[in-house]
């Protein structure tokens, strides 16, 4: 899901580029762009938490918002 939403207008700006940044990094430095741009899909759109991480491709408990 996450290679969709990063170049869907409706996804904040920042978020998109944190994915799009996800996908050229490796292990940690991925992880934590991808719980970054989960952490602004939470504060930025209204999603839960446990919504923005799976949008992301993480699960619930490979992240935290």
């Amino acid at each position: 899901m996450a290679s969709l939403i990063a170049h869907s207008e409706h996804v904040p700006a920042s978020a998109r580029n944190a994915l799009l940044a996800a996908k050229s990094a490796a292990g940690e430095e991925r992880n934590e762009l991808l719980e970054s741009a989960a952490r602004i899909l939470f504060n930025e759109t209204g999603v839960a938490c446990p919504d923005a991480l799976e949008l992301v491709d993480l699960r619930a408990d490979d992240g935290e918002c």
